[in-house]
Order: structure tokens, then C-alpha cells, then sequence
């Protein structure tokens, strides 16, 4: 089966895969978040249509909210709810396939509750991804990065990845630190790309089999999990591998705080008028 071409355009079959959109209501930086408008519709129904544009089988959102959930069912948008005792989304979605009955080859894509602007290429790209890594039980993607302060800033997470692209490691810090070259590039406020090795950010999109994504929240955090708050390293610790997609195009913003929001509408708004 193939998978996506070198620009991450998905390829003319795609593999089989299923989209789940987590959505918790709470929000320290921003209330109601899943249900703030964009251009007339909740964000969650927002996110949900751009991940129809894929051809997944199937998109769910995956909730622990009456009002998400009611939301979701008005606008026509699948919808399970979720108990609201799960630390993190992927014991979310894990609850979500065991509800939905996904058999454990099945491959889902994780596309987050706040990403109303997320591109259908990547995600089908991260299906195709991991469709192609028998040796890898998860996949997700990364671009390069080019300013030092996007470089620097610790919610900003890299990527360091093999010949094949599988994850080595993901970090809030600087890496890889080219020894020979960063330093004076540092100080003028750029990132020397090296020609050995080019920094990558990391995309928070996440692709899945679904027989590991039940097992993950049973397996023991990670130390380096803890230390850096970063989910994706438990898998590292425990010696299983995740493929990584490299795209060239930057994914669109997020919506973590008004801020956030305020733009993604503008940009919704200049699509809109497009």
C-alpha cells in the first residue's frame, strides 16, 4: 500500500485509519475552549470538519462534556463521551476505541481539539506513516526549524530522529547542538542549519495501533516522561519506536490562549473570504 509523497500530499490510496479528536472542557488558559466560535461554529465542530476533508473511515470526537458532546451531536459530528477521570487524552482515546470496538491493527490518528486549522494531507500522512513502519506502534511529524528563538523557547519541542526517521529523542531543549557552528550563530539570532543534522519541531499529531494505544495508559510513566512533561518519551523508556513524518509546510496554528484564538479566527475569517 502506498503511503505519501516526499511534499506529504497523500498518495492516491491511503491507508485504512480512523480520526479521534479529544476534547476536555477545562482549560487553564482558556474557558470552554472546545466551544469557543469560530466564524459561527463551535471550535471542536471546526477541527472535526477539517479532519473529514482526509478520507479517514471514520472521525469521532471523544469528550468527557454534556455540552461538547451536545454540540458535536447538533452539528451532525460523531461524538462518544468519555469518563472525566483520564489524566491525558491518549487514556481518552484509549477508552474511545474499546468504545467505538476498533479492532487492535486498526490505526487512528490523534488530531487535537484545538487545531481548527489542521491540514487533511498531514494527517493522512501520518497514517501513512506509521502503515509503512511495521516495526513502529506509533507515528507523528516534525519540520525544521529556522529561528533560534523558536529554537530556544522550551514549549517549543524538537525532535532528533535516525537514518529512518524513528524518534530518538524529543526535548523542551536545544537539540541537536552543533558544536562547531551554533555558537556564533547563536549570538547573532539565527539557527545555523547544520549539514548533519537539521533541527526538527515536533507536531503534536499522533498516529496509533490501536492494540498499543489500549495497553499505553497501563504502562509505567517515564522518568524523562516526568522530567520533561512529555507523554510521547514513556513510549521511548519502554523501548517501542515512533515514526516521524517530515513535512515541509509549518502546520496552522493552535488555540492554547485568547491570543491564540483571536488569530486563528482572522485567519478563518481571511480563508472564509478566499
Amino acid at each position: 500500500m502506498s503511503g505519501a509523497t516526499p511534499d506529504g500530499t497523500p498518495s492516491e490510496s491511503p491507508p485504512a485509519f480512523h480520526v479521534l479528536i479529544p476534547a476536555r472542557l477545562a482549560s487553564s488558559r482558556l474557558r470552554n475552549k472546545p466551544l469557543a466560535d469560530i466564524g459561527g461554529k463551535p471550535m471542536i465542530v471546526r477541527v472535526a470538519e477539517r479532519a473529514h476533508l482526509s478520507r479517514a473511515a471514520s472521525c469521532v470526537v471523544a469528550t468527557d462534556d454534556a455540552g461538547v458532546h451536545a454540540a458535536c451531536r447538533e452539528a451532525g459530528v460523531a461524538v462518544v463521551l468519555t469518563r472525566a477521570d483520564h489524566p491525558s487524552g491518549s487514556d481518552r482515546l484509549a477508552e474511545a476505541c474499546e468504545l467505538l470496538g476498533l479492532p487492535d491493527d486498526a490505526i487512528v490518528v490523534n488530531v487535537q481539539g484545538d487545531e481548527p486549522l489542521m491540514e487533511p494531507a498531514l494527517i493522512e500522512a501520518v497514517a501513512a506513516e506509521l502503515q509503512r513502519r511495521p516495526d513502529c506502534v506509533m507515528s507523528t511529524a516534525a519540520h525544521a526549524i529556522e529561528h533560534a528563538a523558536e529554537f530556544a523557547n522550551p514549549n517549543v519541542v524538537k525532535v532528533v530522529l535516525d537514518r529512518r526517521q524513528t524518534a530518538l529523542y524529543f526535548s523542551r531543549a536545544p537539540i541537536p547542538w552543533w558544536r562547531d557552528g551554533m555558537s556564533e550563530a547563536w549570538s547573532e539570532g539565527i539557527v545555523e542549519l547544520s549539514p548533519q543534522a537539521m533541527p526538527l519541531r515536533h507536531i503534536g499529531i499522533y498516529g496509533y495501533r490501536v492494540g498499543f494505544l489500549k495497553a499505553f495508559p497501563r504502562l509505567e510513566p517515564a522518568p524523562l516522561e516526568q522530567c520533561e512533561s512529555l507523554e510521547q518519551l514513556r513510549v521511548l523508556w519502554h523501548g517501542e519506536r515512533i515514526a516521524v513524518h517530515v513535512t515541509e509546510q509549518a502546520p496552522g496554528p493552535g488555540v492554547d490562549t485568547q491570543a491564540d484564538l483571536d488569530r486563528v479566527r482572522e485567519l478563518f475569517a481571511a480563508r472564509t473570504r478566499d
